[in-house]
């Protein structure tokens, strides 16, 4: 059962060799719910469809492009319609967003502060997220976090997506780290998922999406209750930070 009273003792050994931290962009750093709420009702118009809600977002979020219209389109027409309709929806959608890309967005607490205490103590940043890349930058960029990090891939940079380790294994190895001093940082199962997979030291934050399941179900090392507060830890296990275990 996770447990969320107890330090984060159980990879403070990982975290005195943790050299590079992959970091997650939806959920995780900036809140997009908005976003791909407004891309998708734009679509939906499109095709007829009755619009989504936040809520049903919410659930959704995490898989990639791909998956978010797939799902859309399954929950409002038949298995047939939805395969028929998918490529000219899948365009449509693409195009509202890079007109919508950051327009509803906010940028979640103590993010900047974490990556620049993470950069500060040595740590090398990679962003991996399934968002296509040329929007995962713009959106890095609007809030001024494209900096932090010597590395992004979107869900479009490697043949495969997280859960998938590729990504993660991609990252780690144009950062220079092997897997086993890397930590990946995320909001949801595909995170820890990858990260595991990957052979990496795995922290979730209590925030996001997870597609709708409480942050205690996902299998990751600990839970940190900001980016600044995973900082904090991956300097220095033993400071006590906000960091718990979650096994």
């Amino acid at each position: 059962m996770s447990r969320l009273d107890e330090p984060l003792a159980g990879i403070g050994a990982a975290a005195h060799r943790l050299r590079a931290a992959v970091v997650d962009l939806d959920g995780t750093m900036v809140d997009t719910v908005d976003d791909f709420t407004a891309t998708l009702n734009g679509m939906l118009a499109e095709l007829g469809a009755r619009p989504v809600s936040r809520e049903e977002v919410s659930g959704y979020i995490g898989k990639g492009s791909e998956h978010l219209v797939r799902t859309v389109l399954a929950a409002r027409f038949s298995a047939e319609e939805t395969e028929a309709r998918f490529a000219a929806a899948l365009d449509r959608y693409q195009a509202h967003y890079a007109e919508v890309n950051g327009r509803h967005t906010r940028l979640y607490p103590d993010v900047e502060p974490g990556l620049a205490a993470l950069a500060q103590a040595g740590v090398k940043l990679a962003c991996v997220t399934n968002k296509p890349h040329r929007f995962a930058v713009a959106l890095l960029e609007k809030y001024g976090l494209a900096r932090y990090f010597s590395v992004i891939l979107g869900g479009d940079s490697v043949a495969r997506k997280k859960p998938d380790p590729l990504p993660m294994l991609t990252a780690c190895n144009a950062l220079g780290v092997p897997p086993a001093e890397a930590v990946a940082i995320g909001d949801s199962e595909n995170d820890a998922l990858a990260g595991r997979a990957a052979g990496m030291t795995t922290l979730t934050v209590p925030y996001g999406y997870n597609h709708g399941k409480a942050i205690q179900t996902i299998n990751s090392d600990g839970i940190v209750p900001t980016l600044l507060e995973a900082a904090r830890f991956i300097a220095n296990p033993s400071s006590g930070s906000g960091a718990t275990l979650n096994r």
